[in-house]
């Protein structure tokens, strides 16, 4: 056991203490560090979105300046409004509680379930684009690797973080940092190479667009640079990444959060828009077998001699590991919007849990396995999973800019300045509701639709689950009757407890708050074996998750909300004329927190049985056990192993109470 400990140690890091006051501060990131791990997927979109516009145009080439143009003021029109969600949401205000809040819980649930499958589509384009820019400049007999080569990326991606945020993030600055760097080289040369060149462009974007509405008319030239901006949609995925990460944030967070989405609002449109001018000026064509932005570089640097050469070969190398950066935000936001599902269960409870390095490892585990099958089901081609990518995230925004509209309507009375920030959340909606509607026409043929099928199928699992967790919080409301006769006990006594004898019988007895759960354990405790106990000690332990690892404040309420849950159990044993007394602990494990706890305990009080109450349901199907923990059974072969007494006692539930 100490050496896979501490193997673990080495390949992950070291545990973190969550009651640590400090690890908040340690663990947060400033706003330039954010903008590396929440802005780069945005960012990296620069590597494929201008491509994907400018050639949709088919060669009029000056309806790219529209375009371009059009997709900046689309950048910053979505980073405003998200801008306005931080300011709503300071705990993280992703279009999962956006859409929940401000619309309702199911919508909200589909805003969930759409995130999930595009965050998933994140890591793995994002891998397999990186590594295809890569193998370009490896020989053609070394590209049957490149599919083995995206998995084994993917493999170490997820390990990464499994070492927690920062841990992954500040590697990574660096090749962010000489991205930005090129890029902007690149764009400033361009304009200033080309600025005598201006009038004679802007001369010709009027001709052709005069020209070309003859052929086809002013709604066909409409229809085109619509369709070309629809396309390079791409462009925008990402930018929700900022509004949904807040938690992982420097205080202030609110401020923290809006300076990165300044960041990466403002050098996403400079890049993408000056792309496409470059594009322009360059007289960018397309070839097989190179982007179009390593043909733009090679223009540019053609006359640099042996730097250029090595300009080209940084900037495009910059651009690879770009979007490797770029896989992180499914890493960082996938896993927390499932934690947020969990805790409102939609999804499985185990996904709202930490692990030792504070990091919900269930839910990085689970996103690095769908991005595994995702590459390896589509064979690593990058054409299947742009189809499959840009389409659920629209639908996140919709959501989110519906539900801001709402809310600023609804307090027009209040807020002065409504009108103003409900008009920018409504061009927000019929730009993404448009784009979304484009999307899904021109995408649906070509592989779109297995998008919405997959994106259905979770939304039927999350209804399924749900379901289950509300019909056995029915049956666990049968239990809770006792809650409200001991709680009148508890309030009318007041006599007080003798001194605790250590060589009479110890009952200890663990709870999850105080609850029928934990009542009926303890009446099953006195029924069975009473006569035999003179003490009884209560132990919870208060479970630091995704719901309550935001900040000191909220690790101190749950300390609060345990102690006050024990002394009531210890008010009633005490009116009942035995000794009581409460042991409260606080981790990410219960397993080890009762572990490490049983051992002080047992230098105190030598004759000591453990008890617990597992619940047991009408129908134990293989679904309904996994959405449940047993870890009283954990707690019980721990404890076994020491060679101590844990008694279970089961607590059974049924229809008729």
């Amino acid at each position: 056991m100490s050496l896979i400990r501490s193997i673990k140690n080495v390949v992950i890091g070291k545990p973190k203490d969550p009651q640590d006051k400090n690890v908040f501060h340690h663990l947060s990131l400033i706003a330039v560090l954010a903008w590396v791990g929440l802005g780069a997927d945005g960012l990296s979109s620069s590597c494929y979105g201008p491509e994907e516009a400018f050639l949709a145009l088919h060669g009029h080439v000056y309806l790219g300046i529209f375009v371009a143009a059009l997709t900046a003021l689309t950048v910053l029109i979505i980073s405003a409004s998200y801008s306005q969600i931080i300011e709503l949401f300071p705990s993280g205000g992703g279009g999962y509680l956006v859409a929940s809040k401000l619309l309702n819980p199911t919508l909200g649930m589909v805003s969930g379930c759409a995130l999930l499958i595009d965050y998933v589509l994140t890591i793995a384009i994002s891998i397999v684009t990186g590594m295809a820019a890569l193998f370009s400049f490896l020989p053609a007999s070394w590209h049957p690797y490149l599919l083995p080569c995206s998995l084994v990326g993917v493999l170490l991606l997820t390990l990464m973080n499994m070492r927690g945020v920062k841990e992954t993030v500040i590697p990574l600055t660096p090749v962010f940092m000489v991205f930005v760097l090129t890029h902007i080289i690149v764009i400033v040369y361009a304009l200033i190479t080309h600025l005598g060149q201006v009038p004679q462009v802007v001369s010709a974007g009027v001709g052709e667009v005069r020209s070309l509405s003859l052929e086809i008319g002013w709604f066909g030239v409409f229809f085109l640079i619509l369709r070309a901006y629809s396309l390079g949609a791409g462009t925008f995925t990402g930018i929700e990444a900022v509004s949904n990460g807040l938690p992982i944030l420097r205080d202030p967070k609110v401020a923290t959060g809006k300076k990165t989405m300044q960041y990466m609002s403002i050098s996403l449109a400079v890049t993408v828009a000056g792309l496409m001018i470059a594009y322009l000026l360059f007289n960018v064509q397309h070839v097989d077998g190179k982007t179009l932005n390593a043909v733009l570089l090679e223009n540019i640097t053609s006359s640099w001699g042996p730097w250029g050469h090595v300009f080209l070969l940084v900037t495009l190398v910059s651009e690879a590991m770009l979007l490797f950066v770029a896989a992180q935000a499914g890493f960082l936001d996938g896993p927390r919007v499932l934690s947020n599902m969990a805790l409102d269960r939609w999804a499985p409870t185990r996904f709202s849990s930490l692990s030792d390095r504070l990091v919900t490892q269930n839910g990085i585990l689970l996103m690095g396995v769908a991005a595994l099958a995702t590459v390896f089901f589509t064979k690593g081609s990058i054409h299947l999973l742009v189809v499959l990518y840009s389409i659920n995230v629209f639908i996140t925004f919709c959501l989110s800019q519906a539900g801001m509209i709402r809310h600023w309507w609804a307090v027009r009375k209040e807020e002065k300045k409504w009108f103003n920030r409900m008009l920018i959340n409504g061009v927000g909606f019929v730009l993404t509701a448009s784009i979304l509607l484009t999307m899904i026409i021109l995408k649906f043929n070509e592989g779109g639709w297995v998008t919405l099928l997959i994106t259905a199928a979770l939304v039927l699992i999350a209804l399924f689950i749900r379901a289950h967790y509300r019909d056995t919080l029915v049956l666990l409301r049968r239990l809770n009757i006792l809650v409200e006769t001991v709680a009148i006990t508890v309030k009318n006594n007041t006599q007080a407890t003798g001194a605790v004898d250590p060589k009479a019988q110890t009952a200890v007895i663990l709870v999850n708050g105080f609850n029928g759960l934990g009542l009926h354990t303890l009446m099953g405790v006195i029924r069975n074996f009473g006569i035999g106990f003179k003490n009884f000690v209560f132990l919870q332990v208060g479970v630091v998750d995704a719901g309550n690892f935001k900040g000191v404040e909220a690790v101190e309420d749950l300390k609060m909300s345990v102690k006050e849950d024990l002394d009531k159990y210890v008010q009633f044993m005490r009116g009942q004329g035995y000794y009581a007394e409460a042991i409260a602990c606080f981790g990410i494990d219960v397993v080890d927190e009762v572990e490490k706890t049983a051992e002080v305990l047992s230098k105190r009080l030598p004759g000591v049985v453990y008890f617990g109450g597992q619940l047991v349901f009408p129908r134990e199907t293989f679904i309904t056990q996994w959405l449940h923990n047993h870890t009283v059974f954990s707690i019980q072969k721990r404890l076994y192993h020491q060679g101590r007494s844990f008694v279970i006692l089961p607590i059974r539930v049924d229809e008729k109470g």
